[in-house]
């Protein structure tokens, strides 16, 4: 059977004119053709009103009898997410049908003649009026999620943010380089996933963690300044800000030092959140380092757009007797403090009910102190603190009559990490955290190694190729757990969204590191060899970072997840609803692979 002449010609897809989100006045009387999809359809009787959508935004059509009976008569049959092409004219709404909303908004297209090019079934979710969809529903369909215009502008906005990088590097003299996917499994910190070679039979290649051996061997061969957009790959238990796989702003630089390396960094954030968000970023970013970040907020990413430090109280209470505080100062323990934001907000039960909240997490209590008029206060502890100490104790947290302070006592890792989260909880109650504010943060001299109770060993808190800072080196012989490194971590608005170190480029270093984390040589050399190797061939001084740009770009749309700001995700159980991986493979691959289950 053969299409008829006037059947070809009514499937040849017409020339497209415009994008639905660029009319405006100034094409008035102008004959158009427009494509996209029907974003929505209202049916006034004689008229019939479309929104039409592509990638750059809508356009208001018009279906009128008395322009075209054909197109109009077609337009009954058309319903949402029809794929359509329309001929018409640009005309003008008049002045109370403008809608501001839309940058087409004060022109319409009267509709001349129309194509149907594809229809669409019934929906699983509405797109125009979206609302409580599961995210389990969204990742299935994920092709249709990103059709909503939030999802369609972090998409836009991601792209925007790669363009910006790169354009800032290769102006300040970096390389775009890449670096192997398929490439040895080395311990970084999580598991690898691995992948089975089937010409090398019993031998897996493991996907990258990071690029970490490679930017560091692109520095000993002579490419001082590298960089990549790269895919990175992790098998671990996941969170809301965590992939099993994910994409890096990998860097490295030779010759630096950790302050060459901030001032290039604050330069290109302030360079991204002025193009992108049109917002000043304060330089230099302020510094703490992470004994105290952990001291004074608990932990290692501190929120700075709010205040309630956590203060250490210890001297006040070091003669005191109550026999709580003073049994934890006997262990060497941390009496803490914060003084709450509107502490007029908080009723009996608010201060009980986070009571409940400081037992849960596995301290004894909380304890609280309303601070009244001269040297009075309200507290259960009013017995056990002395007109002197109360005066000493107001000074100490700055506070005024009607001021709230809570007290938790313990050990310090404890009363850090509980008041770490209670500061968290009672600025979330509060909602005291502002949203359009980017307050930048660098964490320094991290520790060297931690300790860790499932390996029950000490392990690297960054990787073993960190350099220790300069002044700590001689105690790697006498106290080599109490050494600071050379590791840093830019933390924004709570989040941490990047971390690297300056590199160990001396072999002997390298393998005094190895052996105090119980590498031996044997197992150094099966696992870095060919950097180990490659470091006694003039290496320079090094160092580098790496940024989470799905984190990032989360941050700049606003999301509140990085799902939000990746095209296709996985889930937090990392599988993808849409295509159904990971999924079983035939027989006949593991043969050829030489695998055999065991379930």
């Amino acid at each position: 059977m053969t299409l008829s002449e006037q059947e070809q010609n009514e499937m040849k897809l017409w020339k497209r004119t415009h994008s639905c989100g660029e009319l405006n006045k100034g094409n008035i009387e102008e004959n158009v053709t427009l494509m996209g999809w029907v974003n929505s359809r209202r049916d006034h009787g004689g008229l019939i009103f479309i929104d039409l959508r592509d990638r750059e935004g809508k356009t208001q059509i018009v279906f009128d009898p008395k322009v075209s009976k054909e197109a109009h008569q077609l337009a009954h049959n058309i319903r949402n997410e029809f794929v359509i092409a329309v001929k018409g004219e640009v005309s003008f709404r008049g002045k109370d049908a403008i809608n501001p909303n839309m940058k087409t908004g004060e022109i319409e297209i009267r509709i001349s003649e129309m194509q149907i090019l594809s229809q669409s079934k019934q929906l699983p979710f509405s797109i125009s009026e979206y609302s409580d969809v599961g995210e389990d529903a969204r990742l299935k369909y994920r092709y249709l999620d990103l059709r909503r215009t939030e999802m369609k502008n972090n998409i836009i906005l991601r792209h925007k943010v790669s363009l910006l990088i790169r354009n800032f590097l290769n102006k300040k003299g970096f390389l775009e380089i890449e670096t192997p996917f398929l490439t040895k499994s080395t311990p970084e910190g999580a598991r690898d996933y691995i992948v089975p070679s089937r010409v090398n039979p019993g031998k897996f290649f493991a996907l990258p963690q990071s690029p970490q051996l490679f930017k560091q061997l692109l520095m000993i061969s002579g490419f001082d300044k590298y960089f990549q957009i790269v895919r990175c790959f992790r098998d671990e238990d996941l969170r809301a800000d965590r992939a099993p796989e994910f994409t890096q702003l990998d860097m490295e630089m030779s010759f630096i030092d950790r302050d060459i390396l901030f001032n290039l960094i604050e330069e290109l954030m302030a360079t991204l959140f002025k193009e992108i968000l049109s917002a000043e970023v304060k330089r230099p970013f302020p510094r703490l380092d992470y004994d105290d970040a952990m001291s004074h907020y608990g932990i290692d990413k501190p929120d700075l757009r709010y205040g309630m430090k956590i203060h250490n109280l210890n001297e006040f209470f070091k003669d005191t007797q109550f026999s709580p505080f003073s049994e934890v100062l006997a262990g060497n323990g941390k009496i803490g403090a914060l003084k709450t934001e509107q502490p007029e907000k908080f009723s009996r039960k608010n201060i009980d009910d986070l009571d409940l909240f400081v037992k849960s997490l596995g301290l004894g209590g909380l304890i609280s102190i309303r601070f009244k008029e001269g040297s009075e206060l309200q507290s259960s502890l009013k017995k056990y603190i002395t007109e002197e100490t109360a005066a000493l104790l107001k000074k100490e947290m700055q506070a005024q009559p009607g001021d709230l302070v809570f007290i938790a006592a313990g050990s310090t890792e404890k009363v850090n990490q509980v008041l770490g989260l209670l500061r968290i909880k009672i600025a979330n109650t509060l909602k005291i955290i502002p949203k359009e504010q980017y307050k930048f943060l660098w964490v320094t001299n991290f520790p060297l190694f931690e300790y860790s109770q499932t390996e029950k060993r000490y392990t690297s808190v960054h990787h073993p190729f960190t350099a220790p800072v300069d002044e700590d080196i001689a105690m790697l012989e006498s106290n080599p757990y109490q050494v600071r490194s050379k590791a840093y971590d830019l933390v924004l608005n709570g989040n941490e969204i990047g971390g690297g170190s300056i590199r160990i480029h001396r072999t002997e270093l390298q393998q005094k590191i190895f052996n105090l984390l119980g590498i031996k040589a044997e197992e150094a050399e099966q696992k870095f060899g060919f950097l180990l190797e490659a470091l006694q061939y003039g290496p320079p001084p090094h160092g580098g970072i790496a940024f989470g740009m799905d984190r990032i770009v989360m941050l700049l749309a606003g999301a509140s997840s990085i799902r939000d700001a990746i095209a296709f995700p996985k889930t937090a159980k990392a599988t993808c609803p849409l295509t159904g991986a990971p999924s079983e493979v035939s027989s006949e691959q593991l043969k050829e692979l030489h695998i055999k289950l065991d379930l």
